[in-house]
């Protein structure tokens, strides 16, 4: 006898008979960061059956548009450290901020100690942790700060390294060659106002005590030549007067009158007032490539800041000055070039004294 096949209404209705139907489960979104680790988790909506609730796990995106205030570098910094973070919690289980608890961030901070991160890392690290669970306090993720007062060892106590005066005639002193009034065509012209650039550049890193990165941002509009005196903006979006002194304001004038439009065009648009070879603002890199072509030993680009604040803190200047000059939020960031100078005063003393 041949099997009957069912109807079309009991194919729609067996799927409800004797409890064998089930509700689906929500569905759960994971939006994946650029480095491959999930940034966040997201409940939806399961069809018409009802509303569940949303919830945000980490949301680092957000995290990282909180940090507009502080420097570009920071910002990249602390973003990382975060999905760094998170990336490590969730192999361990732990899919939101709300799970965190401070013997987890502690044996977070102990994992990267283990991995011979600096000590200045995992500093940072721990930094990044205060902030980033201080926002998710504030717009109220969590009920309870578990980074509050979390501590990392602090980096070790080395002193900024400060140039000698054989150094920096090295870097400043060689002679200025005046670039003639003709097109860019020639490589030779070409090689003389990159000549013009790099003196102006290590002038202004050295005489008046900028980050690179304030450098390369300046504009010709925060130049005053004529009162001496450069407009930074520093970190945080503080912005500053600095004075400069005259071969400093000497050496710029000679980038702007004849080396600037050479390399630049004479209708470049954008108002840098440093260029590389390929006509496009001035980066950190290129600052980098300055000094290991004009320094006789290797030296950071933060040496010639170093330099700067030392040399006047010998020369008497007060600290407070100093610390204006610097654009230091906190005078403790300045105190450091105190201690360079005891220790120049050591070695001087040690050196010159006929009983030392």
């Amino acid at each position: 006898m041949a099997e009957r096949r069912p109807s079309d209404g009991e194919r729609r209705l067996r799927p409800f008979a004797r409890g064998a139907w089930k509700a689906p489960a929500a569905k759960t979104h994971r939006s994946i960061s650029p480095t491959g680790s999930p940034d966040s988790t997201q409940r939806v909506p399961n069809g018409d059956r009802g509303s569940s609730v949303v919830l945000v796990a980490w949301d680092v995106d957000a995290f990282s548009r909180s940090l507009s205030g502080h420097a570009s570098a920071t910002k990249r910094a602390y973003t990382g450290d975060v999905r760094a973070f998170t990336t490590w919690a969730e192999r361990d289980g732990v899919t939101a901020p709300a799970e965190v608890d401070r013997l987890l961030l502690r044996r977070y901070l102990a994992f990267l100690s283990t991995r011979r991160y600096a000590r200045t890392s995992v500093a940072r690290k721990a930094a990044a942790m205060r902030s980033y669970f201080a926002w998710s306090y504030r717009r109220g993720a969590i009920v309870a700060d578990p980074a509050r007062r979390l501590c990392a060892p602090g980096g070790g106590s080395r002193l900024p390294r400060v140039l000698d005066r054989r150094e920096l005639d090295t870097l400043l002193d060689a002679p200025v060659r005046t670039v003639r009034p003709v097109g860019r065509g020639g490589a030779e012209h070409l090689e003389d106002a990159m000549r013009l650039r790099d003196d102006a550049v290590l002038e202004l890193l050295y005489g008046c005590g900028l980050r690179v990165a304030e450098l390369c941002g300046l504009d010709q509009s925060d130049l005053d030549l004529g009162g001496r005196s450069v407009t930074v903006r520093g970190k945080g979006g503080r912005e500053r007067r600095v004075p400069m002194h005259d071969l400093c304001a000497r050496a710029l004038a000679l980038w702007l009158r004849d080396g600037r439009w050479v390399v630049a065009g004479p209708d470049r648009g954008t108002g840098a007032v440093f260029f590389n070879r390929s006509a496009v603002r001035l980066g950190p890199r290129d600052v980098r490539r300055i000094i290991d072509r004009r320094s006789s030993v290797p030296t950071h680009p933060h040496a010639l800041r170093h330099s700067f604040a030392t040399h006047l803190l010998d020369g008497g200047a007060d600290l407070r000055v100093v610390q204006e000059l610097l654009g230091h939020a906190s005078l403790q960031t300045t105190q450091v070039y105190t201690h360079v100078s005891k220790e120049r005063l050591v070695t001087v003393y040690g050196a010159t004294h006929p009983r030392a």
